[in-house]
This record gives structure tokens, sequence and C-alpha cells, in this order.
């Protein structure tokens, strides 16, 4: 994820206003990247807001960038979003700092060091859901341009950050934020969230004279939205974070195999309909109603509403974390087994609650010990290749299963006939461990190394509640094994009654064996030990 475009304000004169708006090139985290206008190289530092905007994105921020020595590459410590911030921040460079002469490392982190050697954080006001955003209390520890006094630095939604921007900044000056200027800086913005990247958009902006920390209860969240109040508005950045090209096949697989995939978000309807239609959850021209819900929107429905749009919709935008819980719920009440995605803390109740709780591989310590499963790669399409692993597993178990059955009833129907009627053995326990080890185990073994059918991904799932074997197939593996079992012993009795090499046993001699021993007139002339002859169980 990357910042790739941003504006300001250039000028405001009552309702008239205009926008400078940069591009920015890079797409990796690596903090080297030109600033254009107008495809013209620039300086930050020769545009006075832009100063204010990159002291936004270091002091309104948790994250960090490191330099991976072994991989060399810039990888992100925490949060994608912030992490996008910090990297523009040290592409803008609006301090002018000195990077000749840097290590890799060193460079990466110059501007940071130099912002803060300006400001210093004295405390967080965590994002929260209900005003998507969030914001730090900062004091400066030198004069700078933006004045001597506290400063409460701000970021979040757009829509949610406007609601409470009372002014805007112009170069050093503010000027009092209209509608019309907000409703045409919404406008710009719903632009860059749905044009041809696809940006996710987040406005920054800063309160000059905020509350006094004595006055604000830090401990109470559902307050921090009377804190951030006359804000004054800087600018707004288009994130690019484009969709591995991998997904929209995932995608195609997942609808051939009967998947619904619901894409749950908090980025904006637009933005995330505009993503949608790019990874094939909706089509380019489909139209929504009915199948894509902001938060709010769902809210405002009955609960039978509710109910049916889970059944129906694929995206839902702006949520909090109340919302994926709830939407587990209904698709849980419909019977259907639902596979939850999350990577944070607020994601752990939903993942917890899911039949299939799937924690991102670069998520929360909270999130991977609220799942069954984590994503090492943090790739959705492993998750369909995971689903086509399962099903080539459990087929190859079924067919493993099924074919011991079958095998094991017929050893088992005759041990049965032959204890029934009182006849010598058909099989000695040699014979049967050799059926059981050998005839039968190494074929059912070769079974569970079968390759996935060609089609086993354009099947419906089975039904939760669907048996390993049927009504019918178990009347079909007792019958089969029914006729071996028969057959085994019918051919053991077969040799001692009617072969020629055999004594050639009436059936009441053969099912009274057990009294030869005893003599009397029946075994007159027959030898004992043919009762225990191999011949028989040869025959079996």
């Amino acid at each position: 994820m990357s910042v790739s475009r941003m504006f300001i304000f250039e000028k405001v004169e009552g309702n008239d206003s205009s926008f400078t708006e940069f591009e920015i090139s890079g797409s990796t985290y690596e903090p080297i990247g030109e600033v254009t206008l107008n495809g013209q190289r620039i300086k930050a530092a020769d545009f006075e807001t832009l100063h204010e905007l990159g002291t936004i994105c270091i002091m309104c921020n948790d994250s960090a960038i490191d330099f991976n020595e072994v991989k060399k590459v810039f990888e992100k410590v925490g949060e994608a979003t912030e992490t996008a911030l910090i990297v523009l921040a040290e592409k803008l460079n609006p301090f002018n700092v000195a990077k000749q002469g840097l290590d890799r490392r060193s460079s990466a982190i110059c501007v940071r060091q130099e912002i803060e050697t300006k400001w210093k954080k004295e405390f967080t006001l965590e994002f929260s859901r209900d005003r998507k955003s969030m914001s730090t209390y900062c004091t400066p520890l030198k004069a700078s341009k933006l004045g001597t006094g506290p400063k409460l630095f701000c970021k979040g939604a757009p829509e949610g950050v406007l609601e409470r921007c009372t002014h805007a900044r112009v170069g050093t000056t503010k000027v009092p934020l209209t509608q019309t200027l907000k409703e045409r800086i919404l406008s710009l913005t719903r632009q860059y969230g749905t044009g041809r990247d696809t940006l996710r958009c987040l406005a920054l902006a800063t309160a000059d004279n905020p509350m006094k920390p004595d006055d604000m209860d830090l401990n109470d969240s559902t307050k921090f939205y009377t804190y951030e109040v006359n804000l004054t508005f800087v600018g707004v950045v288009g994130m690019l974070d484009p969709p591995r090209k991998e997904v929209q096949d995932s995608i195609v697989r997942c609808r051939a195999a009967g998947i619904r995939v619901i894409v749950i978000t908090g980025d904006n309807k637009a933005t995330a309909e505009a993503i949608c239609r790019r990874i094939g959850v909706f089509g380019e021209d489909e139209d929504t109603t009915g199948k894509s819900y902001s938060g709010r929107e769902f809210d405002d429905l009955a609960v039978s509403e509710q109910r049916e749009a889970c059944a129906r919709a694929r995206l839902f935008s702006r949520v909090e974390p109340a919302h994926k819980s709830k939407i587990v719920e209904f698709l849980q009440s419909m019977n259907e087994i639902s596979a939850m995605t999350g990577d944070g803390v607020n994601d752990a109740p939903a993942l917890k609650k899911a039949e299939i709780g799937i924690a991102m591989g670069s998520g929360t310590a909270v999130a991977k010990s609220a799942a069954e499963m984590v994503l090492a790669d943090d790739n959705f399409s492993s998750i369909v290749a995971a689903v086509e692993e399962g099903r080539a597993i459990y087929n190859n178990m079924k067919q493993f299963i099924r074919y011991l059955i079958s095998s094991n009833i017929g050893e088992v129907v005759s041990i049965f006939l032959t204890a029934a009627l009182g006849l010598p053995e058909a099989l000695i326990p040699v014979q049967l461990l050799w059926v059981n080890l050998v005839t039968d185990g190494l074929p059912a073994t070769a079974l569970g190394f079968n390759p996935p059918d060609l089609d086993i991904m354009t099947k419906p799932p089975r039904k939760a509640d669907e048996g390993l074997i049927s009504g019918w197939l178990f009347f079909r593996y007792m019958a089969i094994g029914g006729y071996v079992g028969c057959a085994t012993v019918g051919g053991a009795a077969w040799w001692f009654m009617f072969s020629e090499t055999g004594p050639q046993l009436s059936y009441w001699q053969l099912t009274h064996h057990l009294s030869c021993l005893g003599g009397g007139e029946e075994f007159k002339g027959i030898d004992c030990k043919i009762f225990s002859d191999p011949h028989p169980m040869t025959m079996a």
C-alpha cells in the first residue's frame, strides 16, 4: 500500500475554490519517489500546507518502516495505512532534510526524526468506528510555522473528519469551510475512490486550539468525538492498495464451487463497490441495489430485513465490529457455514463466532488466538486452495473408508456364518490378517493419495449433516459383503462335501465336526485332522 495521489486547497475565495493535486510515484514501502504536479517534479518545501500535512503523517501515527537486511526490502511495522503515511512524509521531505551520505535505513527515517525534534506526542485518542478517526495531542518542542501552542492532529474517513471541520488550510492561513466547499472535497474524494486506481482516501486535519488535557476523559472513548472539534482541514491523501492478480480468479472458482464471497470492509461504499467490481464480486455494470449495504444502511433495516440482506448481499462497507458478529449470526441462523477473516483486535469476536475463523499472518495476537486458522501469506487465494485440498482429502478419506468397510463386511459375514452354522473355520487368523494388512491395506492406502478430481471445484459444498455413507450405499455394501462372505464359507463347505479330493462329508457331519474327536458311528472311518486341513481354507 502506498499514497499515490493527494490534494490540498490552492485558493479559497468564498465558495469559489481550486485544488492542487499531486501525484506520488512508488508503490512499495521504500521511501523513495517523486512528487509531481501536472507532470512536473516539485519540492514539497515550497508548499506551506505540505509542511503541516507531512507533520500530521508522522505525528498522528503509531507505525513505522524497517529495512530488512536479509531480504533487502523495506517492511511495515504496524498498520499498512499508517506505514503508507510515513513513507509519504519521507518522500515529501517538507523540511528539506539532507539525505546525502546516509545509508538506506537512516535515510528512511530522517524526516521522521526531524519532525519529532519539533513536536512531542503527549497522548493518542485511539481510532473508533463510530467517529472513524484517530488523533494525537502534540506540544511543540521548538517554534514553527504551525504556531507555538499545542495541536490535535487528526486523520480519518473524509466524511467523518469533514463533519467536524470548520476551517480549511490555505498556505499558512485558514479560511472558513462552508458546506459547498465540503461537498467539493467529498466530490473529488469520490473521484479518487471510484476512478481507475480505486484509492482509499484519508482526510488530514488539525485542531489549532484543542481542549486542555485536564478537561479530557481519556478513559472514555465515547467522548473522543467531542474533543475532535473545530478542526482545520489540511488535505486528502489517496492510497493505492491494488488487489492481487490471483484474487479475481479465486473468486470465480469460489462461485463455481458454490461458495458465496461476502466482502466486509471499513472503506466507504463507493470505493468498496469499485474495488468489488475490479475483483469480480460485482459485474462492471451490475446493479448493486440489495447487494451492497453500508453499516448505517444495515442498521436502519428491521431484523427480518437484515436477515434477508445477509442472504443476498455481497458487500458490507463502513462496518463496525458488531456488524461482523451480527452477519455471522444471521448466516448461521440460515444453516450456512461461515468462514470469517480478520486481523485486528476488534475482529476477534466474529472470528470466534464463525465456524472457521481465519486470522491474517500479519494480524494481531488477539485475532490469531481467536481464530482456528492463520493465513501465513495473507493471500485470499490460499483460502481457496485450502478448500480444494480439503475437498480432495475428504473424498480420498471417503473412498478409503468405503473400501475398507465393504471388504470387512465380507470377513464379518464369513466368520459369523461359520460360527452360526457350526462349520469349521473358513479363514484362519493369519489369513484374516493377510487380507486386512495386504489385500485391503495397500490398495486403501493408495486411494488416500489420489489426486483431486478435475471437477472438484465445480461441485456444490456438501451439507454439514451429510453422512459418510448413505442408506442406499450401506445397503449395497451389505449386499456385496454378504455375497463375499457367503461365497467364502460356501467355497470351504464345497471342498468338504463335494470336492473329489475332499472327504465328501454330509452336511450333518460338517456341522457337527466338533463331535468327531469323541468318536461315534457317524464319524467312523473319518480322520478328524481333516477339519484343520488347509485345502478348504485355500478354497475359501
